[in-house]
């Protein structure tokens, strides 16, 4: 089997323990970070497989018809928002899509939210750069006991992410469906009287929902223009959520007065082309969410596993049965 793996950024595949599993295959791996489809195209192309990392980049219809050797595509992941499924079944191209393993109820993505907190909070990228420059500190942090932590969406994330909060001694409060808030409250934490009620008194904000089309822009522009120009807003789940453009303009506005944001519309984002990033009011990291050891060495062995299955006649996670026999 040939494969390709594609954006792997830094390079991981062949340092896990999955990729020995691999021996006997044409694995080609390419860690470039671009969003051009041609490139993917010239990647891929010739290859009977394809692993795919997340959702690193957005393949289309017009993308999959020029890889007529492709017969299966491999996804760390249950989320293919990215991938046209659609079209790999009429092309027929199986796609097999791994969850996660549900044994942590605390994640990786969790984690990297509250270190984007901190840093923005106390203000360490501005203050580690101005020291290295010879200053000394000329700014004044905010703490986390006794403010307001809005929490939107209380699930596997959101609930860690909550924890950590009340363990800070800060005050939460939830907003999100009504299954959400349910969870939320049988974990002991307060649901907001009110959406409004909910911007209008968080100190800090984290999202943590799925990027889908019952969620796209579902924080709009009136609801960032409601929080305090003291409030700091984190996304660290997917850009799209956020009604488009409305966090730069807002940002412009003063209200919130901060973002910490890990996603982007269009990723990678490359040539430092966001207007994000030239913002003074912003801390943008490069989805750091899940970039850590042990949640590559799980992801990657998901998408190798799928790949053995699938070379052996008896693929799993199958999202699209119906592609089989059509290629």
């Amino acid at each position: 089997m040939k494969i390709a793996v594609i954006h792997d950024y830094a390079d991981v595949l062949r340092t896990t323990k999955a990729y020995a599993q691999l021996q006997g295959h044409e694995v080609k791996i390419y860690n470039d970070a671009y969003t051009d489809p041609a490139r993917v195209v010239e990647q891929v192309k010739g290859c009977d497989a394809l692993l795919l990392t997340q959702q690193r980049m957005v393949v289309s219809r017009k993308t999959l018809e020029q890889l007529p050797q492709l017969k299966f595509i491999s996804q760390t992941g249950r989320n293919v928002s990215h991938l046209d499924v659609a079209a790999c079944t009429e092309l027929g191209i199986t796609v097999s899509a791994g969850g996660h393993d549900g044994k942590s109820p605390y994640t990786t993505t969790g984690e990297l939210a509250w270190a984007l907190i901190l840093a923005s909070l106390r203000h360490i990228p501005f203050e580690v750069e101005s020291m290295k420059a010879g200053n000394w500190h000329t700014t004044v942090g905010t703490r986390l006991y006794g403010h307001t932590f809005g929490l939107y969406a209380y699930g596997h994330i959101g609930s860690g992410v909550a924890k950590v909060a009340r363990a800070f001694g800060m005050n939460v409060i939830c907003w999100g469906r009504e299954g959400s808030l349910a969870r939320a409250k049988a974990d002991g934490f307060a649901a907001a009287a009110s959406r409004e009620a909910f911007f209008e008194q968080s100190d800090v904000i984290s999202l943590h929902l799925p990027s889908n089309a019952a969620t796209k822009g579902i924080v709009t522009a009136a609801d960032l223009a409601r929080m305090k120009p003291t409030a700091l807003l984190v996304n660290t789940s997917r850009a799209p959520i956020v009604e488009d453009g409305a966090l730069v303009a807002a940002l412009k506005k003063g209200r919130p007065g901060f973002a910490a944001v890990d996603v982007y519309e269009e990723e990678p984002v490359t040539g430092a082309n966001h207007p994000l990033l030239k913002m003074p009011n912003a801390l943008c990291a490069p989805h750091l969410g899940y970039a850590e050891r042990e949640s590559y060495e799980s992801i990657y062995a998901g998408g190798v596993e799928q790949l053995l299955a699938w070379a052996a006649g008896k693929p799993i996670n199958v999202l699209n049965p119906e592609a089989a026999g059509k290629k």
